[in-house]
């Protein structure tokens, strides 16, 4: 039977008051400003702790000296709003995150410049009086502030950001900060508003937390668990309600005091339980309008080399001489030195380097923020130690299964295979989430896993033991019981790593999910399964995470289960080292591996090079160097191209294209001419309350362009997303006399249903080249170890694609843009850029959403015959939103007229046009307007 007597029922009601205070503050940064803010407790500790100092040491009075600490509580949160969050405002939300570990640390430094307090003396409180309210039970005096404090704090944020206008800011600045400067709201003052308060707030908390233990108290000595404790309780309350988070706290607080209360002798299974409702809470906030949308791309950024300069040899080799240069240094370091700790060091660097590279593929590649890397590197550790001394498993009853030693490189390669299988289990759960979320999940994850999973007796030595013994014995028959022979297995291994992953990245396994990264919408109408791309990078970078660790264990020869490398504050130092490194880039994890591990190491008496290490130089990288160490190598490098690029002379005209009149594409049937391409019956789309598509049928017969007309909001692009399957619909969709209602977007993609969007974002991060190529895979599929491990069919498919592409690219004009940047493109060639993506998928029927948006007059015009050429080179069919009325009247067979989500004309152009429910609702009374409807010249 579960016990809780009184006293334990007040104890765990502060307890969940002062987390649901710091939920508070999680929630209060992230519904203002988009951010989940890891520094919520230490921002307090610059106020809390000169409480402490003004009023013990210097004897200023309890309320004067409480004053003043939270005015600079407030003032602190001002300072890092106006000194970090403006210069990286217009930085994804996932960089502020990382940013925010940063000024944790800076809140300690500050604090260790105070002056020393007397240890002697407690911290000061308004009574040292303990009250008994109820029999067996007492209750002090800071346990009374908790009880009295948070709740007024609760009213006081509802009132303040539900009833003022600086709430009503908040509010709009982050939900559209272009609309509110619209309307005369600056986002960076309300910025600085919320930032400020959040100080005031972090500030409370550290007071009342330290008022209860008698001393200034860090948050690194509540542990890892009350920060997962607060961002569960946020995560509850769907980081937006105040009251939610508040009871939510106060829920996780009675349910730890209980479970501690009876189950004494199971430490870790408030963990387990919290994980499990921090899984349920952040899948339903990740259903819900609220989810967190961002595009993480962030990567280090590097100049394409010009064509005329890879003629020359020292441009082509240039890369290579630097990789030569640090390989004959990492092989000559380990006989230069003679200590075996020295060396014992150099390993743990390079462990800890192909650990980062898990991090690379999974934030820097998937945009998937995890927080919990180094627990994978803890199971690939404690498994591998497992396997290499036998396993006796109890399967029920009285049987056992009985696991023979393995030898130590089978142990390391079966515990990566079993924590990449692991790591693709929990990315199931993952798959609807996205970003800053999802590091909520990792990170209770990561303290699950320290508080819990690395307890289990399974993988202990014996049932006193804090360690696991892990030996390391002979590898491919050579000794490696030095520490010296055993940093050269780690490094080959490190370049093994490195050069499959560099691999990776070049061909459509690096390219597909770096596009669901960017675009997930886009990747979709490019047959690309979203789910499917993410699982994978959960599995490769899980697996790479515990092979790192195994790694890191042979290297130290224990897997330690409470001591360093593998606790929850070592998976937030993995994210340091990849962002200081350069995240994206596959040598970013040795920079930071050498910078975070190596340099305080190298220089063991100076006191500035640990805080350079630290999150504090993570904190500098970020405001200066964002793109990481490596960005300043890739400057470095583009300098010396425009210095070769300027010894060349200027470039030579662009010669003019000869495109081919016809393409290389794969046979294929023609289109029955007695059935149409698409037929959609009884089209309805709701988003709530509100019916945006109301019963809409039509048709697009084989080789017809159909326009598709209304003015802004009919439910033009809303049908066409319906159609493409981007939003659940009722009614029926036939593509090519199919069915495929409910279907995903990329099987309807890959029946030949070709998809352009209103925005042409396609892949901001990806070259020209690289955005063809991903269509391409429609036409064959970049498998994973075929990839990884260079076989002759992934370097065939690889070739051609290319050569495809090239094609595609230089049929459309594109040549001298093929390396270049989306995002560095005019919105008129990323139209143009979509069609090659079109052409690549060699679809059917094509939808095309306002193909000439944005796009200058002078090269609208040219849009129509170069639309009527790809028809004819697809022999395809064509659905086509359009506002201008010259283009869309020439270019069409047939046109349909939308109106508030229902059709209200449909015909010959001629007769949409003169239709009276047309010219009175979208082309106007005016006859001008009507004129210039008229059908345009057709080529």
């Amino acid at each position: 039977m579960i016990s809780l007597t009184r006293q334990l029922a007040v104890d765990g009601l502060v307890d969940g008051l002062v987390i649901g205070l710091l939920a508070m503050g999680v929630v209060l940064v992230h519904r203002s400003t988009r951010v989940i803010n890891f520094a919520v407790a230490n921002m307090g500790l610059v106020g809390s702790a000169l409480f402490s100092l003004l009023a013990v040491r210097y004897g200023v009075p309890f309320w004067p000296a409480l004053l003043i600490s939270l005015v600079a509580g407030t003032a602190f949160g001002a300072v890092v709003d106006l000194a970090v969050v403006r210069r990286l405002f217009a930085a994804p939300r996932v960089i502020l995150l990382v940013a925010t570990i940063g000024v944790a640390q800076l809140a300690q430094v500050i604090v260790t410049a105070y002056p020393e307090v007397d240890a002697a003396k407690t911290y000061p409180v308004w009574s040292s009086s303990t009250w008994h309210p109820l029999h067996g039970v007492d209750v002090t005096a800071a346990q009374i502030a908790v009880l009295a404090v948070v709740p007024l704090v609760v009213l006081a944020l509802n009132r303040l950001l539900g009833h003022t206008v600086l709430g009503r800011a908040a509010t709009a600045s982050a939900d559209n900060p272009e609309l509110a400067r619209l309307n005369g709201i600056s986002p960076k003052v309300v910025s600085t508003a919320v930032w400020a308060l959040a100080g005031l707030l972090a500030t409370i908390c550290m007071i009342l937390i330290s008022s209860r233990t008698g001393s200034v108290t860090s948050p690194a000595a509540l542990g890892p668990t009350t920060l997962m404790r607060a961002l569960a309780a946020a995560a509850i309350a769907r980081m937006y309600s105040f009251h939610i988070a508040l009871l939510a706290g106060i829920g996780l607080g009675l349910l730890q005091a209980v479970i501690q209360f009876n189950w004494l002798d199971r430490p870790g299974l408030t963990d387990v339980i919290v994980f499990a409702l921090v899984l349920v809470a952040v899948f339903a906030a990740g259903r819900g309008r609220d989810a967190e949308n961002a595009t993480f791309s962030f990567a280090p950024k590097r100049r394409p080399v010009p064509e005329r300069l890879r003629e020359l040899w020292w441009v082509r080799n240039l890369e290579r001489f630097g990789l030569a240069a640090l390989g004959v240094v990492a092989i000559a370091i380990p006989l230069v030195v003679a200590q075996p700790s020295k060396h014992l060091l150099y390993t743990v660097i390079l462990a800890y380097a192909i650990c980062a590279a898990s991090v690379t593929v999974l934030t820097g590649w998937a945009g998937q923020l995890s927080l919990g890397q180094m627990a994978f590197a803890g199971i690939g550790a404690l498994t591998a130690a497992a396997l290499s001394r036998g396993l006796r498993l109890d399967i029920g009853g009285e049987k056992e299964l009985v696991l023979d030693r393995l030898t130590f490189p089978t142990a390391v390669a079966l515990a990566a295979l079993l924590t990449a299988a692991l790591a693709a289990l929990i990315g199931v759960g993952a798959l609807r989430v996205r970003g800053l979320l999802l590091a909520v999940s990792t990170i209770a994850f990561a303290v699950t896993c320290e508080q819990w999973v690395f307890r289990q007796d399974v993988f202990h030595d014996g049932p006193t033991q804090v360690t696991a013994s892990f030996s390391r014995g002979h590898v491919l028959g050579i000794d490696v019981s030095s520490q010296r022979s055993y940093s050269y297995v780690v490094l080959a291994v490190l370049v093994v790593v490195l050069v499959v992953t560099g691999r990776l990245r070049r061909t459509g396994v690096g390219r597909t999910t770096i596009g669901v990264r960017d675009n997930p919408a886009t990747a979709a109408a490019y047959t690309v399964r979203a789910a499917r791309v993410k699982l994978r990078a959960f599995a490769l970078a899980g697996g790479v995470a515990g092979l790192g660790g195994a790694l890191l264990a042979g290297a130290l020869q224990s897997v330690p289960y409470t001591d360093a490398y593998f606790r929850s504050q070592d998976s937030l130092m993995l994210v340091s080292v990849v962002v200081i490194g350069g995240i994206g880039s596959t040598s970013g994890p040795v920079l930071g591996a050498l910078w975070v591990i190596g340099l305080p190491a190298f220089f063991p008496g100076n006191a500035l090079v640990p805080l350079l290490a630290s999150s504090m130089g993570l904190l500098l990288l970020l405001l200066y160097f964002p793109g990481g160490l490596v960005q300043i190598g890739y400057s470095a490098r583009d300098a010396l191209l425009g210095w070769a690029e300027r010894r060349l002379g200027p470039p030579p005209a662009d010669p003019v294209p000869s495109a081919p009149q016809v393409l290389t594409r794969p046979e294929r049937d023609a289109l029955p001419e007695d059935r149409p391409v698409l037929a959609i019956k009884d089209i309805h789309v709701r988003f709530g309350g509100v019916t945006a598509v109301s019963g809409v049928s039509l048709d697009v017969r084989p080789h017809e362009i159909v326009g598709l007309i209304g003015t802004n909001g009919a439910g033009k692009s809303t049908l066409m997303n319906a159609i493409g399957g981007f939003v659940p619909a009722a009614g029926t969709v036939a593509l090519l006399g199919r069915e495929v209602s409910g279907t995903h977007p990329a099987a309807r993609a890959a029946l030949g249903l070709g998809r352009t969007f209103q925005a042409a974002t396609l892949f901001p991060e990806l070259t020209v080249r690289e955005t063809v190529q991903i269509a391409l895979e429609a036409r064959g599929r970049s498998g994973l170890l075929s990839s990884a491990l260079w076989l002759p069919r992934s370097v065939k498919g690889e070739r051609a694609k290319r050569a495809e592409a090239r094609e595609l690219i230089d049929f459309l004009g594109l040549g001298r843009h093929a390396d270049t940047l989306i995002n560095d493109l005019s919105t008129g060639t990323r139209r143009i850029v979509e069609l090659a993506g079109l052409l690549a998928l060699d679809a059917r029927l094509l939808c095309l959403d306002e193909p000439t948006a944005g796009v200058a007059q002078r090269e609208t015009e040219a849009f129509g015959p170069l639309i009527l050429e790809i028809r004819r080179e697809l022999g395809a069919s064509m659905l086509v939103i359009e506002h201008d009325m010259p283009l869309i009247m020439g270019i069409s067979d047939r046109v349909y007229c939308l109106e508030t989500g229902r059709v209200i004309a449909e015909g010959t152009p001629d007769a949409v046009r003169h239709d009276p429910r047309v010219v009175a609702g979208y082309l106007g009374t005016d006859e001008r307007a009507i004129a210039r409807s008229g059908s345009s010249a057709t080529p």
